[in-house]
């Protein structure tokens, strides 16, 4: 049995994306405030739906930053994987709220649909351009983290995404009742923005409890890497193939392999391990090399896929 681990490139994200979840927390937070007062003032609905997104942003950010603090703990004798799995914990709250969100911005959008209120269009313009920008500035930082391969960085982007869509909604909104009186274009554009919410929510969430329930993870094709082992010479099958990540970008592999004739123990069980690695990524893998002579040493006799 053999096993292959690294965690070099592991450590060296996760720095990136604790500075970049670091910055856009402050900047979310810092302007949250100035857009709940302006919400507040102007009396819009589109805003204070927005402050409200605002505030789960930064919750969400201050439970990731929290989660890749925890994960950077070393593995134990009672957590031998280590921690990392907090951040797809963290991710799978976010996506939740998310949702969450968008559920209360409808209800009152619904109640301002029936009354529609006074809105100060001029105000409610200036802080949702701000806001625009401040958005647009957080998002960018957070696309130079590992939005792509990392689940917690990319819920965080989701919420600033959603953010940012909240800022043109409330721009849109604030023209069409500055020029031509339509009062009703707040609460419309709070609803849409809380449409584009509760998708982007929905996917995070999906996607992590997906990594919650070991699933195998989505850009590696197991039928492939099952094919691949078994064309390494004298190997005549792969069996108890399960792959799984422990977080978003650390996929996981065991199984078991048979060789037969004058296959060489060692030699498959190398080439097998830089396989996984060179071709698929895999920086820890667990392998039990079997003849096929003496049979799986599974005790119950069967092995699964």
């Amino acid at each position: 049995m053999g096993h292959n681990h690294g965690h070099s490139h592991g450590h060296s994200h996760g720095s990136g994306n604790k500075k970049a979840l670091f910055m856009s927390f402050l900047i979310i937070t810092s302007f949250m405030v100035v857009e709940v007062i302006g919400g507040i003032v102007t009396n819009s609905l589109a805003l204070l739906s927005d402050a409200g997104h605002m505030l789960s942003d930064s919750a969400a950010m201050g439970l990731s930053l929290a989660a890749i603090k925890l994960g950077g703990r070393k593995a134990s004798s009672t957590h031998t994987f280590g921690y990392r799995r907090s951040e797809i914990i963290a991710a799978s709250i976010n996506g939740i709220t998310l949702m969450a969100i968008s559920l209360y911005i409808f209800y009152e959008a619904y109640q301002r649909l029936m009354y529609p209120p006074e809105v100060q269009s001029m105000g409610m313009l200036l802080i949702s351009v701000l806001g625009l920008i401040v958005n647009i500035i957080a998002a960018a930082i957070l696309m130079r983290a590992d939005k792509d391969t990392n689940l917690n960085v990319r819920s965080a982007f989701f919420h600033v995404l959603g953010d940012m869509l909240g800022s043109v909604g409330a721009i849109v909104a604030a023209l069409l009742i500055m020029f031509f009186g339509w009062g009703i274009a707040d609460p419309i554009a709070s609803i849409i923005v809380a449409i584009l919410i509760i998708i982007s929510g929905w996917r995070v969430t999906k996607e992590s409890f997906h990594v919650l329930m070991e699933g195998t993870p989505s850009q590696i094709d197991i039928q492939k890497v099952k094919n691949t082992l078994q064309s390494i010479p004298k190997v005549e099958n792969v069996h108890d193939l399960h792959i799984w990540s422990i977080t978003s970008e650390v996929p996981m592999l065991s199984c078991h392999i048979e060789f037969g004739g004058d296959g060489n123990h060692d030699a498959i069980l190398h080439q097998a391990q830089k396989i996984l690695h060179d071709e698929f990524g895999f920086e820890h893998s667990t392998i039990q090399v079997e003849n096929a002579d003496q049979g799986c040493a599974n005790p119950h006799g069967t092995c699964d896929y």
